[in-house]
C-alpha cells in the first residue's frame, strides 16, 4: 500500500480528534482523510528530536503498553458503542464510592415531614462499613441495573459523540481545534445526553438514596416498578425531576473531564512526554476526574437533593440551593466530596482506559471479520 514520505505534513489535526491519534513517528496511509496530501520537504528544525518538534524518549517508558493506535481513525459508531460499553464498565468498579456519596450529600436534608435518620454517615469507608452493617452488602450496588442503563445512554451520546461534535464546531481549514470548539462540543453533547437519560438517573439516585429513609422501607420493588411508580405518582415530568441542574452539572463535567482529558493527553504527546499508550491515558484521566470534581461539586450536591427530594418539597433547583445553603453555608457545597473525588477520579481512569482500548480492539476486529 503506498504511503506517504516521513516528515509529509498530515493536515487538518481536528479529523483525528483525540482518539487514536497515530504516532508522530508514524508514516500515515495514503488513504487517511487528509486536509491535504502535497507532501512538503520538512524544514530541518521540523525533524523529530528537534527542540521544536520533539520525538517521545526511547527509553523504557515509551514501551507501548496495551494495543497500538490504530492507522485508520475509528467510527462514530465504534465510538458510540465503546463509550456505552467503557462507561457500564467504569460503574461495575466504581459503583459503592458513587453511592456512598449520594449518601453523604443527602445526610442531614430537611425533609417534609421533618425527621431526623438514625444513621449516620462519617467518611467514605465509615459510609460504606455502615451500609454494610446496616443493610447489607447487596445495598453497595442498590440501583446499578438503572446505571448501567443510564451508561449505555449517557456516554454514549456525552463521550461518543464528542469528536464528532467537535467537528463540526472547527472552522474548516483549522489544523487544530481551538478551546472554544472543545468546550461547545463538551456542553452540547452533555446537554444532550441528560435530556435522553435523565430517567435513568433519577431512578438510580432513588435507589441509592433508598437506604437513608428514616423507615427503611423500600420505595421500589424493582427498576421496571421505579418507572411506572414515578411516572403514576407524580407524572412524566417527575422522570425528569431534576433536568435542568443536571444539564449544567454535566456541562461542567462534560468540560472538566472531556476537554481536560483532550488537552492533557495532546500536551504529553506532543511534548513527547509519553507513548499515545494506557500509562498516558491514566494520567490524562486522573487529571480529568480531579478537574471535573472541582467544578462539578456544587452543581452535584443541588442535583442530587433535588432529585431525590419528596413531590412539593422544593419549588425548583433554585429554592433547594438556598436551602442547602440556609441549613449547611456552602460548606455543604462539597458535601462528599472526598467520595465524589475517589469516585469520580477512578470512574475516569477505568473509563477513559476501556474506552481507548475498545476502540481500538474494535479497528482490528473489523478488517479480521471482513
Amino acid at each position: 500500500m503506498p504511503q506517504l514520505p516521513r516528515g509529509c505534513k498530515q493536515g487538518n489535526r481536528a479529523r483525528y480528534g483525540f482518539w487514536g491519534r497515530p504516532k508522530p513517528a508514524e508514516t500515515t496511509p495514503a488513504h487517511h482523510h487528509l486536509h491535504h496530501q502535497t507532501c512538503v520537504k520538512p524544514h530541518p528544525s521540523q525533524h523529530p528530536g528537534s527542540p521544536t518538534n520533539p520525538s517521545p524518549p526511547s527509553s523504557p517508558s515509551a514501551t507501548m503498553v496495551g494495543l497500538k493506535p490504530p492507522e485508520v481513525p475509528p467510527t462514530t459508531a465504534v465510538k458510540f458503542v465503546s463509550a456505552g460499553m467503557a462507561g457500564c464498565i467504569a460503574d461495575l468498579c466504581t459503583f459503592p464510592l458513587d453511592t456512598a456519596k449520594v449518601r453523604l450529600q443527602i445526610q442531614g436534608e430537611v425533609r417534609i415531614p421533618q425527621a431526623t435518620s438514625s444513621v449516620e454517615y462519617r467518611g467514605v469507608l465509615g459510609t460504606l462499613s455502615t451500609m454494610v452493617r446496616t443493610e447489607g452488602p447487596r445495598s453497595l450496588y442498590r440501583g446499578l441495573a438503572a446505571g448501567l442503563q443510564r451508561q449505555m445512554s449517557f456516554a454514549s451520546i456525552r463521550i461518543g459523540l464528542y469528536d464528532s461534535v467537535k467537528q463540526l464546531y472547527t472552522p474548516k481549514g483549522a489544523e487544530n481545534t481551538g478551546l472554544a470548539a472543545r468546550l461547545l462540543a463538551g456542553c452540547t453533547t452533555g446537554a444532550v445526553a441528560v435530556a435522553c437519560a435523565q430517567p435513568t438517573d433519577v431512578v438510580k439516585v432513588r435507589f441509592q438514596a433508598n437506604g437513608a429513609q428514616l423507615d427503611g422501607a423500600r420505595r421500589y420493588s424493582g427498576t421496571v416498578d421505579a418507572y411506572r411508580t414515578i411516572a403514576r405518582e407524580e407524572g412524566v415530568r417527575g422522570l425528569w425531576r431534576g433536568t435542568l441542574p443536571n444539564i449544567a452539572r454535566n456541562a461542567i463535567i462534560n468540560c472538566g473531564e472531556l476537554v481536560t482529558y483532550d488537552l492533557l493527553k495532546d500536551v504529553l504527546l506532543r511534548t513527547g512526554l509519553m507513548a499515545d499508550n494506557v500509562p498516558c491515558h491514566f494520567v490524562a484521566a486522573f487529571g480529568a476526574g480531579f478537574c471535573a470534581t472541582v467544578v462539578a461539586s456544587p452543581v452535584d450536591v443541588v442535583k442530587t437533593r433535588y432529585m431525590n427530594a419528596s413531590p412539593g418539597q422544593y419549588q425548583n433547583a433554585l429554592s433547594c440551593l438556598l436551602a442547602l445553603l440556609k441549613q449547611d453555608g456552602l460548606a455543604g457545597l462539597y458535601k462528599g466530596f472526598i467520595p465524589s473525588f475517589l469516585r469520580l477520579g477512578s470512574w475516569n481512569v477505568v473509563m477513559f482506559v476501556s474506552y481507548e482500548q475498545l476502540q481500538r480492539a474494535a479497528v482490528l476486529v473489523r478488517p479480521a471479520l471482513a
